[in-house]
């Protein structure tokens, strides 16, 4: 069931979902995949160096003639290089993360591109609003890698009623009922990271999936609060560590440091015990390594299912004139 509405032709895509833009892990071949199966997939710039980005640009152009997205987190370094390249490029969707969007929207706005920041609250959903964003990524802390503080059900429908943007919902999702969950909170969408983990087409570590598959309700946990950057990842012994130097009040210098490098570790070279396992609370649904176009298809086959069977629980007009 493909699903037309006002995000759908906002981003000229046959349903209305967003890949996450996960660093080490949303490249050219992921994006494309996504991009294929109808929905928008996104290259994560994340601190990737400018010529392997460029490269990657030109690489989902040759995969897929659909719209793609780049994501640019906005505290990274390369972040203005990266913005040169979106705009150089004409990348038609950018999503933004970690910062303040103002100069990707002064820059990319005239060009055409649509502009879509994640946010974590309402304040900063009605501050990227006022500065031209055409929709916003409403993110709670359900979702893998760097999180806010409210859930995902606090948050869209306080979002929803803040700002006249399209909302597009993510934590927490990975599968046909959290899709209609996300549509019955008033989102407009939904983005997806953890479950495209397991796709066909994502080159992460085979490691890294099998983490994620053998993954339960409780396996993930939220490290490095003290930083100012709170990541969610599943529990392993870089994790562990993690939870010991906060209890012990180490430095902020010191927990940084041994974060450093992890995500490349788990994602390329498949450390399951010292890699950083970015993953959302919601892995203890991701059971299976699908094709990208099938999970697309089958989140929307199934939200459409409990739709349906929603409105056949509803009281008719009848009884609610009692």
């Amino acid at each position: 069931m493909a699903l037309s509405n006002n995000l759908t032709q906002l981003l000229k895509t046959e349903y209305p979902l967003l890949q996450g833009g996960m660093a080490w892990v949303a490249d050219a071949n992921l994006a494309a995949a996504v991009s294929n199966g109808g929905g928008l997939g996104v290259i994560a710039a994340a601190n990737m160096p400018p010529n392997l980005l460029e490269k990657e640009i030109v690489k989902v152009r040759s995969l897929t003639d659909r719209p793609f997205g780049v994501n640019i987190m906005l505290l990274s370094p390369t972040a203005d290089d990266a913005l040169a390249l979106v705009a150089d490029y004409r990348v038609p969707v950018v999503t933004t993360g970690a910062g303040s969007p103002g100069k990707v929207l002064e820059k990319l706005k005239p060009l055409g591109a649509i502009v879509i920041p994640v946010i974590a609250s309402v304040a900063h959903a009605r501050r990227v609003e006022k500065q031209g964003a055409d929709a916003v990524v409403a993110e709670g802390c359900e979702a893998g890698g760097h999180v806010g503080e409210t859930t995902t059900m606090a948050l869209v429908p306080q979002v929803v009623d803040a700002v006249s943007i399209p909302v597009i919902a993510a934590g927490g999702i990975a599968d046909g009922r959290g899709v209609a969950a996300a549509f019955a909170l008033g989102a407009s969408g939904v983005q997806v990271g953890t479950r495209f983990l397991c796709a066909l087409e994502c080159q992460a570590h085979e490691a890294y999936k099998k983490a994620v598959l053998e993954a339960g309700d409780r396996s993930t946990v939220i490290t490095g609060r003290p930083t100012g950057h709170p990541v969610r990842v599943i529990r392993n012994k870089l994790a562990r560590k993690f939870e010991d130097l906060e209890k012990n009040l180490a430095s902020v210098e010191e927990l940084e440091a041994l974060g450093s490098g992890r995500l490349r570790a788990a994602v390329v070279d498949g450390d399951a015990d010292w890699g950083s396992l970015m993953a959302g609370q919601i892995c203890g649904l991701v059971r299976s390594i699908d094709p990208a176009a099938a999970i697309i298809r089958g989140l929307f086959e199934e939200a459409s299912v409990v739709i349906d069977r929603l409105g056949s629980l509803a009281p008719s007009r009848k009884e609610r004139c009692k």
